[in-house]
C-alpha cells in the first residue's frame, strides 16, 4: 500500500472536522450556512456547515456517509478551508481536490472525489443568496 492510500484511509477512519450529528438547520443563519449533497450514482451523502466571519471561513463542520474517497476528500478539504477567504474557497478546483487525495481518480470515482467540493461551492452560493448548481451544471467544468 502506498503512502497516498494510507492517507485516504487515515482520513476515512479518523475524519477531521466531522460532527455527528450535524445540527439540522438548513438555512442561512447570520454567519452560518448548511448545505447537503447526495451522489445519486453511488449513495454517498454529506452535509456541511460553514461559519463565515469577516468574509472568511471561521469553521467548517460536516457529517456524511459513503466510500473512503468521498469521506477522505471532504475531511482533507475541511482542513484546507479553515481561515480561507470566501474568494479563495470559491477558487478551489477539482484538480486541487485530486492533489489532496494524491491518487489517480478514475471516471467512476469523480463524483465521489468531488462531492465535498460540490457541497462547498453550493453552500457558498446559498450563503450569497444564489441558487445552487446541479451536477449537470458543473459537469466538465472545474466545479
Amino acid at each position: 500500500m502506498n503512502i497516498y492510500a494510507e492517507n485516504i484511509l487515515d482520513h476515512y477512519w479518523h475524519p477531521r472536522n466531522k460532527t455527528h450529528p450535524l445540527p439540522a438547520e438548513n438555512i442561512k443563519d447570520g454567519g452560518r450556512v448548511t448545505h447537503e449533497e447526495i451522489n445519486e450514482s453511488c449513495g454517498d451523502s454529506l452535509a456541511i456547515r460553514l461559519t463565515i466571519s469577516a468574509g472568511r471561513i471561521a469553521s467548517i463542520q460536516w457529517d456524511g456517509s459513503g466510500c473512503a474517497i468521498s469521506q477522505a476528500a471532504i475531511s482533507m478539504l475541511s482542513e484546507e478551508l479553515a481561515g480561507k477567504s470566501i474568494a479563495d474557497a470559491e477558487s478551489i478546483k477539482k484538480d486541487d481536490v485530486y492533489s489532496l487525495l494524491g491518487v489517480p481518480i478514475g471516471p467512476r470515482r469523480v463524483k465521489c472525489a468531488l462531492l465535498g467540493l460540490h457541497a462547498l461551492k453550493n453552500a457558498i452560493k446559498k450563503f450569497k443568496g444564489e441558487p445552487p448548481t446541479g451536477w449537470n451544471d458543473t459537469a466538465g467544468s472545474s466545479v
